[in-house]
């Protein structure tokens, strides 16, 4: 019989490797932005908010 629960536990353990890397990948990518050329006004990005309704 096949043994789901080991199967499981062993999907698990892949995707939360898989999230490490992705996230690995991001701090580098971001660290890599913030040391590059300097911005004489600063680094600074702006996420609107979807559900504001202001103008």
């Amino acid at each position: 019989m096949t043994d789901y629960k080991k199967m499981y536990f062993q999907l698990a353990a892949q995707v939360a490797d898989a999230m490490d890397i992705l996230l690995r990948a991001q701090q580098e990518g971001e660290k890599e932005y913030m040391d590059g050329e300097p911005f004489p006004e600063g680094k600074l990005m702006v996420i609107p908010d979807e559900g504001c309704e202001c103008e």
